[in-house]
């Protein structure tokens, strides 16, 4: 078992409990705490008053198009993308690799419920606890894809509907269930002296996106604001694999409307107010139980999603509402209402909690950890670049604000600046054209630089030479 020697927010005589909430395609604008003055997230909200919120968190990217997937296995190994990909995962648990049993060794119970969704290894094998271990995504049924079409006509599925299964299969919605299993297992940590690290996996947003009445009742559609950067549909969309086969962008009729995008954006906030309901349920029973003073909570997503913006649905893409996510952290000893910079990759959770736990980082894990930046010793994590990439169709970098976007199949290059436009709407390459040749050449240098750290073998000097 390893030795606890405590961080300096940490309580001195035990180590602390941590609770993980990731969320499934919640992105970052779509919170209150984040400045969406649409959707009401007023438990997540609370947890960024009492805690720190990270302002620039993302995901790294995709190696297919269940983006999930990569984000979910990068977080249970600690390995970047595509070193993630390769993975022997029974290698992997035989060697005592994965983040739960990092933490158990130290002599942690762990517990998990909720989306897994990590392909060739069991949930079972790496945590004491499993109450339910749900797919990856909640029965979908042909009603709820291609809607709605015209105002005139009949919706065929509704959001609020049982009868269509999905996040209600076997009689309760999964978001409920997820905090029934969490009250369940709080109860059992209570009966062992180990401290406890709890995996709590909604499956909300993601599509199907059903939730009570109540919830999704609080959003006329006719009053729902289209996004900035809304558009019929992406121009690129079949060159960067996010064209209309995709299982995700056939959720919405083609081209968008502003009827179908603001019915899409209305279940959509309905399901996350749903989801927050039930995570002040996980805050209220945690504080009866006497443990809140000593335990780290965690809410974050593992990526983001479109529904309507830059004419996408889905979270197959490199913008920004794809790539970014929530990302707030309360625990013993931290000043609440503290906004930090950034960046981090999501995943950097991993090497922190190990930190926050007494542990020493093992050199198997290749996120960073965010502690300093929890402590105030600063505001930003030391990166100077994020990187992302999405199959071999699109690439990504990030540094001083600016985010130069490749996709080497439409021989096209973006250019954002991101500090003036937030929501990607600007192309610089398209609409100030020549002026910034000097600063995309750099950002691709940064580019090649990091496909060469994160063993990227895609060749994007073949189909940019003239930036290289």
């Amino acid at each position: 078992m390893g030795v606890y020697v405590p961080v300096s927010m940490a309580q001195p005589d035990e180590p602390p409990n941590i609770i993980f909430i990731l969320a499934d395609d919640h992105s970052y604008h779509d919170v209150g705490a984040y400045g969406n003055d649409e959707v009401a997230t007023p438990n997540i909200d609370a947890l960024a008053e009492d805690g720190i919120t990270v302002e620039r968190a993302y995901n790294m990217g995709s190696w297919s198009g269940a983006v999930c997937v990569p984000s979910r296995t990068m977080l249970q190994t600690g390995q970047s993308l595509w070193n993630a990909r390769e993975i022997d995962k029974d290698r992997w648990r035989e060697q005592g690799n994965y983040w739960p049993q990092h933490l158990g060794e130290a002599g942690y119970r762990t517990y998990l419920t909720g989306k897994w969704h990590v392909p060739g290894i069991s949930p079972d094998t790496l945590y004491d606890v499993v109450r339910h271990e749900r797919p990856g995504m909640p029965g979908d049924t042909e009603e709820g894809y291609q809607r709605p079409s015209l105002p005139s006509q009949e919706d065929p599925w509704s959001p609020t509907d049982p009868s269509f299964g999905g996040h209600w299969e076997g009689g309760t919605h999964w978001s409920e269930v997820l905090v029934d299993d969490f009250e369940i297992m709080l109860e059992d940590a209570q009966a062992h002296d180990d401290p406890f690290f709890m995996y709590l996996a909604f499956n909300a947003p993601h599509d199907p996106r059903q939730s009570p009445h109540e919830f999704v009742g609080r959003y006329p559609q006719d009053e729902l604001r289209l996004p900035d950067n809304w558009l019929p549909e992406y121009p690129y969309n079949e060159e960067i694999a996010s064209g209309r086969d995709l299982r995700d962008e056939q959720l919405a009729p083609f081209p968008r409307t502003p009827y179908a995008t603001r019915v899409q954006r209305r279940e959509y906030y309905g399901i996350i107010s749903h989801m927050d309901h039930q995570i002040g349920r996980i805050r209220r029973a945690l504080e009866a139980s006497g443990e809140a003073d000593n335990t780290w909570i965690v809410y974050t997503a593992d990526h983001g999603l479109a529904v309507g913006q830059h004419g996408l649905m889905g979270k197959q893409n490199v913008y920004e509402h794809s790539l970014r996510v929530p990302f707030i952290i309360i625990g013993p000893g931290v000043e609440g209402g503290r906004r930090v910079e950034g960046p981090i990759y999501l995943q950097d959770i991993v090497p922190s909690t190990l930190e926050l736990a007494g542990l020493d980082v093992p050199n198997t894990v290749q996120f960073n950890s965010f502690v300093p930046m929890i402590e105030g010793e600063t505001t930003h994590s030391g990166r100077d670049a994020i990187y992302a990439g999405y199959r071999s169709h699109q690439r990504a970098v990030i540094e001083d604000d600016y985010k130069l976007i490749a996709y080497p199949e439409a021989d096209r290059v973006r250019l954002f600046n991101l500090e003036e436009d937030p929501y990607e709407v600007y192309d610089l390459v398209e609409e100030e054209e020549g002026r910034h040749e000097s600063r995309i050449r750099e950002l691709f240098r940064t580019l090649d630089e990091l496909q060469e750290q994160m063993n990227d073998d895609l060749d994007l000097e073949a189909a940019f030479s003239e930036w290289y």
